[in-house]
């Protein structure tokens, strides 16, 4: 069988329009295509690929369950599953956790709970939730109608009600549509598809006061930003803000499909037996990997080894950028970093990542005038500077096409 671009559009439904670029094997930052050709991964996977391609603690525990146990129902518990909430637990705000598969089954459960905790505690009346635009929550027609895109949520009939938005960083649009009526608020403690955008400290506090007052619960969506993505090990720790619940996916498998819900023991426990489940969540497998994810992220010289890398990232970005003069602005923390394009670029971001990946570095964007970059937390400083040379010669082939 002939495996290339041309077969999906025979086998595939159309929703993606992948490039014709296969890749069939990494290693650390390096990934190399059908052809040899050898690319440097500043995508990650869209923030998944945390360690790397490859990496060798992920493989030994994926090797290791693989000849033990790989699927329980949750009729039965397991032994991946407990550590790695034991490990969660202990190193946040958290009591208690809930696995799925992906971060939007996280944020549905996150969703769900928040409103079932409402209709015990203060009634039906209680269920208004408040979410900001150009956010972004996944793909379940929940989670999706609750992100603040309506190009992602229109056109599949009649949508999930009581779900209203404001605009991220206006204080005073948020205080004007919390109420007594508002069960919960989630938001993402910086905003990954809308473009990378941080929180003042003023917008997430006062979220934060406001939520408590109305009683409110704050979701916080760390799914882009969590498992040390901006420096912390989840992006609230540096905010000095705690959410009643947290979600997070991505990076926690470390390129292993698994999400995770997080909250305290007085909200878990409206999920009571019956009330939600997945059939792969909490899977033997994907525990075991996100497991040894988890401990190698959770080490001091991990986390701050990512913001010296951000630092040599900003550095490097803002020396093209005074050559070629095309990005406003380099917003983000940690290692999600996000160069905003300027007006004579405005909605030409995805022509910098087209010829990127024609000079051998994959990249992303967040919108149509952001390009992204979510490298792996542990990426060489030598691979950041060959990156760099190569997102450079992408850069000029834009600017003088």
């Amino acid at each position: 069988m002939t495996v290339n671009r041309e077969l999906f559009d025979h086998v595939m439904v159309p929703n993606y329009a992948p490039s014709s670029v296969i890749p069939v094997r990494g290693e650390g930052s390096r990934v190399w295509d059908q052809q040899g050709k050898e690319f440097i991964d500043f995508a990650g996977g869209i923030a998944v690929n945390c360690l790397g391609h490859c990496h060798p603690a992920l493989v030994g525990a994926l090797k290791e369950q693989g000849e033990k146990i790989w699927h329980l129902s949750n009729v039965m518990t397991n032994e991946p599953a407990l550590r790695l909430a034991k490990k969660m637990v202990d190193a946040t705000f958290a009591e208690k956790v809930y696995f799925a598969n992906s971060g939007a089954e996280a944020n549905e459960a996150a969703l769900k709970l928040a409103r079932r905790f409402a209709l015990d505690k203060f009634g039906a009346e209680k269920s208004q939730i408040i979410s900001f635009n150009k956010g972004f929550h996944g793909r379940t027609f929940f989670t999706v109608t609750v992100g603040g895109q309506a190009a992602y949520s229109d056109g599949f009939g009649p949508k999930p009600g009581d779900i209203v938005h404001c605009d991220y960083n206006d204080l005073a649009a948020f205080e004007a549509l919390i109420s007594d009526k508002t069960c919960a608020v989630m938001m993402e403690p910086l905003q990954g598809e809308g473009g990378i955008i941080s929180p003042t400290d003023e917008f997430a506090q006062g979220v934060r006061e406001l939520c408590t007052k109305h009683n409110a619960l704050l979701i916080f969506d760390e799914v882009q930003t969590g498992v040390g993505r901006t420096g912390e090990l989840y992006a609230y720790q540096g905010l000095n803000v705690v959410p009643d619940i947290l979600t997070s996916a991505k990076a926690l498998g470390g390129g292993f499909p698994i999400g995770a819900m997080l909250t305290t023991t007085e909200i878990a426990q409206h999920l009571k037996v019956g009330t939600h489940g997945s059939t792969y969540g909490g899977n033997p497998l994907a525990c075991a990997v996100a497991e040894a994810a988890f401990d190698t992220v959770n080490t001091p010289e991990v986390l701050a080894g990512v913001k010296e890398k951000a630092a040599l990232f900003n550095e490097l970005l803002n020396a093209v950028n005074e050559k070629y003069n095309v990005f406003s602005e380099i917003r983000g923390q940690g290692l999600l970093i996000g160069a905003a394009v300027n007006e004579q670029y405005k909605g030409r971001a995805k022509e910098f990542l087209v010829a990127a990946t024609e000079q051998g570095l994959m990249s992303l964007v967040a919108g149509a005038d952001v390009v992204r970059f979510t490298p792996s937390l542990v990426i060489t400083e030598a691979d950041i500077r060959e990156g760099m040379v190569r997102f450079e010669k992408a850069v000029a082939s834009v600017v003088n096409a």
